[in-house]
């Protein structure tokens, strides 16, 4: 437990903190700061990647879709693998408990960091793009940061890296930590709206889960339904909110923007939190840099590396500037007066129940089910190719891994655990560690493939 709470701090406790006016400071995380500053670098180097070629993103989406190699997705198909483990639980209870902590100012600093991430997302896609493999159990192609580690740290002649291997079994741990979390948010759900026993609720989830994940290529095919549905139903949802609210759109906005950069925030010691809370939330909800999105990236069979570094990088997007902006609109949008002194599910249901009355609480918890179940079949997506890396290419171990995964997904519906909670934690800090330690140098291979990509761009202009 002592080592465990010592890498814990190392990840997530305040490396660096800054005094700020008021008494405040400002607390700074190492996964933090790496991120934000890689970040940074990124989106320089890209000259501003998500606002310059927002439009091209946009354009591949709705490119005619094609695969030439039998078993593989497409770019669009990957998109949707990663969009369904960015949009989950931390899109609705996440932005609840970023806004509860550092006010509406957080959500100001959670499009800023997610913006910065997009840069980050698109350079880890376009290198797990590079060194991709063909897959010779679920076909078509598989790879990832422990592919471009091993690449980048193994010498010749060894068939494994230390770093890759580290990269691997983080996400196998954090992807069960994960499943947990999942079981739990769901069954805690369900019971609140409907007062159904975990027990059932839990049964129906698991039994649901493994007719999907324990049949050969079924994941893409159920989220290339779920996902488009829950975010576009969640999104219109929002849309009729907003309507039924519009004249108090403008007084949020002037909130957000007043408290992301206001002086009574700093006179009050609160400047700190504001600016914490949308970092992390920004960060860690779109997964960008830790290495996750890059497992389904590299199955994409994609005429160009970096069209599918554009298309995930379009992905933070989608889950930060829409998804996650949709939950704070419900919340701001609600009066003080009724989600004071709550927190959590509790706050999101009695948002939605002032603002649609018993169906709010509904589909809460409905969505919340939609979200909740993509993103343990997305999670199980990308756990193939670390699953293939540490232990080789075998049905055994693969099903083996989706095992003890159903069953922490039916543990974590009766009761939570921290300890695991925490393991969760830490392992997607270790693989955004591990990650970041190839990315940085390897940056500028997708950097190279972007100027190639963007010169046969202009060539098609120019035709």
């Amino acid at each position: 437990m002592a080592v465990f709470d010592t890498i814990y701090f190392i990840l997530w406790g305040d490396l660096i903190t800054i005094p700020l006016p008021g008494g405040s400071s400002l607390g700074l995380p190492l996964l933090v700061v790496l991120l934000v500053l890689a970040g940074i670098y990124f989106t320089v180097r890209t000259s501003f990647l998500p606002f310059r070629l927002f439009p091209e993103m946009l354009r591949i989406v709705a490119e005619k879709r094609s695969v030439s190699e039998k078993g593989a997705i497409s770019g669009v198909q990957a998109l949707i693998v990663s969009t369904a483990t960015r949009v989950g639980m931390g899109n609705l209870v996440g932005v609840v408990a970023a806004i509860s902590a550092g006010g509406a100012g957080a959500v100001l600093w959670m499009w800023i960091f997610a913006l910065l991430g997009s840069s980050t997302a698109f350079v880890e896609a376009t290198l797990a793009q590079i060194y991709k493999e063909k897959d010779p159990l679920y076909g078509g192609y598989r790879g990832g940061p422990a592919y471009y580690i091993h690449h980048f740290f193994c010498r010749k002649g060894r068939k494994r890296s230390l770093m890759a291997v580290l990269f691997a079994f983080s996400g196998l741990i954090c992807w069960c930590g994960i499943s947990q979390v999942i079981g739990n948010s769901v069954s805690s759900a369900f019971t609140n709206a409907f007062s159904v026993p975990p027990i059932y609720t839990t049964i129906v989830l698991v039994a649901t889960a493994s007719v999907i994940v324990l049949r050969k290529n079924a994941t893409v095919k159920v989220l290339d339904i779920i996902v488009p549905v829950m975010a576009v139903i969640y999104f219109c949802i929002t849309l009729f909110v907003i309507g039924k609210n519009i004249g108090q759109l403008p007084a949020v906005f002037e909130r957000i923007f007043a408290e992301a950069f206001g002086l009574r925030q700093a006179v009050s010691g609160g400047f700190g939190a504001v600016i914490m809370n949308g970092a992390k939330r920004g960060l860690f909800s779109n997964e960008a840099g830790s290495g996750s999105a890059p497992c389904a990236a590299a199955a994409a069979d994609m005429s160009h590396p970096a069209k599918e570094g554009l298309l995930q990088a379009l992905g933070v997007f989608i889950d930060t500037i829409v998804i996650c902006s949709c939950s704070a609109m419900i919340m701001l949008l609600t009066p003080d007066n009724l989600t004071r002194g709550l927190e959590g599910m509790d706050l999101l249901q009695t948002a939605m129940q002032y603002h649609l009355g018993k169906f709010g609480v509904i589909f809460i918890a409905v969505i919340l089910w939609m979200f909740s179940f993509s993103t343990f079949i997305g999670i199980l997506f990308y756990a193939r190719s670390n699953v293939a890396y540490l232990f080789g290419d075998n049905w055994l171990s693969q099903t083996i891994y989706k095992v003890l995964a159903l069953v922490m997904l039916f543990v974590g519906g009766l009761a939570a655990y921290t300890f695991v909670w925490d393991l969760g934690d830490i392992g997607i800090g270790l693989m955004t560690v591990f990650n970041m330690a190839a990315l940085i140098p390897m940056a500028g291979q997708a950097l190279d493939s972007l100027k190639n990509y963007e010169e046969i761009c202009r060539k098609r202009k120019h035709r």
